[in-house]
């Protein structure tokens, strides 16, 4: 009889967060997978557990898929745990979840802190609806930025801590620096700061001094409101780097909404004016 996946929620820092439905999951289980043993190794003596402890991070992620596949095959219960919050949510586990479907297993998860909503909540932006954005890509950036830029939901997502001050210029350049942001760093742990301001200035605040772990919550598109000025500098920022005219206004307008007429005009009469 094939055996039982359990996703676990794990504190996001402040290991008095654990539940004592986690406490109870990682004791059942025969084996737990783990982002990183050695931060993994934490939570458990925390617990006084102890339990064979796999690594499954995004390296060997396909490699561990099968081996966890095996496992639940012959019976067995699997934990799987990330450094931080939910497995499969901007971290490993989703070929886990499918491995686990392929070999009949049971699938349930152990809810737990996350750093998404705590942040949406002590932002004060609008929570009725919001996006999860995860990671701004390394490819492909500035397409998703344009399509941040015209987002009419609040917007959560993480920052790199290496990156996280050039990733907020980005953002203070595509969706405009005066767009309200609430910056949350290191939650729950002992260096908490929460920060509100726009994203010019969290971007002359954090630039210099980006450590941590960075969940930020924006504000989204005023509904009905384009800033077209924008929008013809971005696209006149493009045709300077060699791209032509046509398709820059096309990617542009499809990813903003706005007239493709009234902004390919915008940046004829620019380029006239310059």
């Amino acid at each position: 009889m094939p055996g039982r996946l359990v996703l676990c929620g794990t504190p996001i820092g402040n290991l008095g967060d654990a539940s004592p439905r986690l406490k109870e999951a990682l004791e059942g289980a025969d084996t737990v997978y783990a982002e990183d043993t050695r931060r993994s190794r934490v939570l458990l003596d925390h617990f006084g557990i102890r339990r064979p402890l796999r690594s499954y991070f995004a390296g060997n992620e396909a490699e561990r898929a099968v081996e966890l596949r095996q496992a639940l095959e012959q019976g067995a219960t699997v934990a799987l745990v990330t450094d931080a919050g939910m497995p499969a949510v901007s971290d490993p586990g989703v070929s886990a979840v499918r491995a686990a479907r392929d070999a009949g297993a049971d699938v349930t998860v152990v809810p737990g802190p996350s750093a998404v909503t705590a942040a949406v909540a002590v932002s004060g932006l609008p929570s009725e609806r919001f996006v999860f954005e995860g990671f701004l890509p390394r490819r492909g950036r500035a397409a998703r930025l344009r399509t941040l830029a015209a987002e009419e939901r609040t917007i959560v997502m993480f920052l790199s801590p290496h990156r996280a001050g050039a990733e907020l210029a980005d953002l203070a350049s595509a969706l405009g620096p005066d767009r309200a942001v609430c910056v949350a760093r290191e939650l729950t742990k002992l260096h908490e700061e929460i920060w509100w301001g726009t994203l010019a200035e969290a971007e002359a605040r954090f630039g210099q001094e980006a450590k941590g772990e960075f969940t930020i919550v924006v504000e989204g598109q005023a509904p009905g409101t384009i800033d077209l000025d924008r929008l013809v500098d971005e696209a006149l920022r493009r045709v300077d780097q060699g791209e032509p005219v046509s398709d820059v206004v096309k990617e542009i307008a499809a990813a903003t909404g706005v007239s493709r007429n009234q902004l390919y005009e915008a940046v004829l009469r620019r380029r006239t004016q310059d």
